[in-house]
């Protein structure tokens, strides 16, 4: 079968690969000028798939209305009339329901978790190096962070994942260079959580999708796909391509083609925002990435640099950095570990994904004949990207899928406007 993938970033990517390993002829169009140039390019380098959450949890409305009144604070809405904007996080905020927060969360962890197996098996088969690293330490600065964590807590108890919750004092000796003058209410370590450089994984990938055949076409732009005799036409640049059946990886960018196939979901793309700045004292540095709960803003070490990443903004349209989500990073950087590089002269990035109001992606067939989904990966999309594009590839050549698929198509969302 001859597929073409929208979309080259990390769940692009891994969904040619994945594609054209189970013998399927496989195209990728990108609207960049190389893969992982959005999301992917930006990404916070965390694959951990224990600590893989929705946003939506228990507490976090009356959570994200204060803080959105603090100008570093994690969430910000850029166009505050804009009701599209108000209507996505209504639906953002019956997630937060405790029960939807359970199912939610089991559902992303089952992606990821089967994710990281298959990285595992990537990387051992392969011989893969990007600059991968293991260990998380997700800080609390307050008791009332700590109040927060309950279904957290009920989570990783019942699904048997390795993690402790301790002390301040036990969180600096795990983590020597954390600063001492911070104020910290508690930490959870997961021993088993990854990290790592999410573009270099995704250029890998590439390299080894190219061996098996998948060709890359770079700085095209897919106007509008509607069903042929064939299979699937795709309007490329006003040229149109013939194709079997087409994979929508398009983070981001993905509302306009779902609005032109008229599929109606609840997406909605979300800024964040990073940093990457040259470590100076390596013995400053993380052992450990790290988590930082109130201002949801991550470090990690990647070789001899620093990504500081987070921050969600709904309704921008610039493409530069805001500032005070630039201030936002400072601050972290400077508040943990304030010796390990010369954050003045990092770089700074801003980029979207695609989000849901459940936090899990879309996996499967978009209900209109060959037109495949793989989108809605939010935050997570490296943590889901290898598990998502092998789960894909297993579904397009009819081979049973390893893991339980409920919850994960699109028919989730099909039966919701059904009830409705």
């Amino acid at each position: 079968m001859q597929v073409a993938v929208v979309g080259a970033g990390v769940i692009g990517v891994c969904t040619a690969y994945f594609l054209a390993e189970a013998g399927h002829e496989v195209v990728v169009m990108e609207r960049r000028n190389h893969v992982a140039e959005e999301a992917s390019f930006g990404d916070a380098g965390l694959m951990a798939a224990d600590a893989v959450a929705p946003w939506a949890g228990p507490g976090m409305p009356t959570s994200m209305l204060q803080l959105l009144r603090k100008p570093d604070g994690p969430f910000f809405v850029q166009r505050k009339w804009n009701t599209e904007i108000w209507k996505w996080l209504g639906q953002w905020g019956r997630e937060c329901d405790v029960e939807r927060y359970r199912l939610n969360r089991e559902r992303m962890h089952r992606v990821a978790a089967y994710s990281q197996s298959v990285m595992q098996q990537l990387r051992e088969h392969h011989q893969l190096d990007y600059e991968q690293g293991t260990g998380l330490l997700q800080i609390f600065r307050t008791e009332k962070d700590l109040q927060r964590l309950q279904a957290a807590r009920d989570f990783l108890q019942a699904a048997g994942i390795a993690h402790r919750f301790i002390g301040a004092e036990e969180a600096h000796a795990l983590e020597p260079a954390l600063h001492a003058q911070t104020a910290m209410a508690g930490a959870l370590h997961l021993p088993d959580a990854e990290s790592g450089n999410c573009p270099l994984f995704t250029r890998q990938m590439r390299q080894l999708a190219q061996q098996l055949g998948v060709q890359f076409h770079f700085g095209c732009h897919v106007q509008d796909i509607h069903r042929s005799h064939r299979g699937v036409m795709l309007e490329v640049d006003g040229v149109h391509y013939s194709a079997d059946a087409v994979v929508l990886a398009t983070g981001a960018d993905s509302g306009s083609l779902l609005r032109s196939l008229r599929l109606a979901l609840p997406t909605i793309a979300v800024r964040h925002h990073a940093m990457t700045a040259r470590i100076r004292n390596f013995e400053s540095t993380p052992v450990n990435a790290l988590f930082d709960e109130h201002h949801r803003i991550s470090i990690t070490r990647l070789d001899n640099r620093l990504r500081i990443a987070g921050t969600a903004e709904l309704g921008s349209r610039q493409d530069t950095p805001r500032e005070d989500a630039i201030q936002a990073l400072l601050k972290v950087a400077y508040d943990w570990f304030p010796d390990a590089s010369n954050y003045n002269a990092a770089t700074f990035w801003s980029g979207s994904s695609l989000a849901l109001p459940d936090g899990v992606p879309l996996l499967g067939p978009s209900g209109l004949e060959n037109v495949y989904l793989n989108i809605g990966h939010g935050h997570a999309g490296w943590a889901m990207a290898a598990g998502s594009g092998k789960l894909l590839a297993d579904l397009m050549s009819s081979r049973a899928a390893d893991i339980d698929l409920d919850g994960l198509t699109p028919l989730r969302y099909q039966r919701t406007a059904a009830a409705a």
